[in-house]
């Protein structure tokens, strides 16, 4: 029983010394990431958010919407989610690089968004469907986000505006030096 101190404090220094190197490893692992060229020589990805994306990108949060939509596309042992169109390959850990908050969401209610931006045609289809969404569809209508003009038009406010760049910004359309792209 002399020994009890020393047998405790080997035991904590084991457990400490785990523990913080599961958390450094991940760290080393994932925080030396980069953007990084899709060919020799070309533009780095994934690319920086516009300025107006930006700011969609607080409207998201605050209107909850991670809650309902995913953005990141599972590989196929792990779904069908290429099959659905969601995207042309499966996220990595450098597609979110540069965000400050990654949105991965935690329950997938409605469609993946990490490539809507490609997906979608123009920016009124997605205005159109954020004013009121398809019928069966479980996603809430931001009517509150559009205003209406002298004339009787639809008019979206700042905040509806900067929503939709963000969404349009969502695209995986580059290769990456973890995942190419399906063609």
């Amino acid at each position: 029983m002399k020994n009890i101190k020393l047998i405790f404090a080997g035991v904590l220094f084991t457990l400490s010394a785990s523990f913080i190197g599961i958390l450094l490893s991940g760290r080393v692992q994932l925080g030396s990431l980069g953007r990084a060229p899709a060919e020799e020589g070309g533009p780095l990805f994934p690319p920086r958010e516009p300025g107006l994306a930006i700011q969609g990108r607080q409207v998201y949060i605050s209107l909850g919407c991670v809650a309902c939509h995913t953005q990141q596309v599972r590989p196929a042992s792990q779904g069908n989610d290429i099959a659905k169109g969601y995207g042309p390959r499966h996220s990595v850990a450098r597609d979110y690089v540069l965000q400050p908050s990654v949105l991965l969401g935690s329950h997938r209610i409605g469609p993946d968004l990490a490539n809507y931006g490609a997906r979608v045609s123009s920016e009124n289809e997605i205005h159109s469907h954020l004013r009121s969404p398809k019928a069966g569809s479980a996603m809430p209508s931001y009517a509150f986000l559009y205003t209406t003009g002298k004339d009787g038009s639809v008019v979206p406010t700042e905040k509806a505006t900067a929503l939709v760049a963000y969404l349009k910004s969502l695209k995986i359309d580059y290769s990456s030096p973890e995942a190419k792209l399906n063609q």
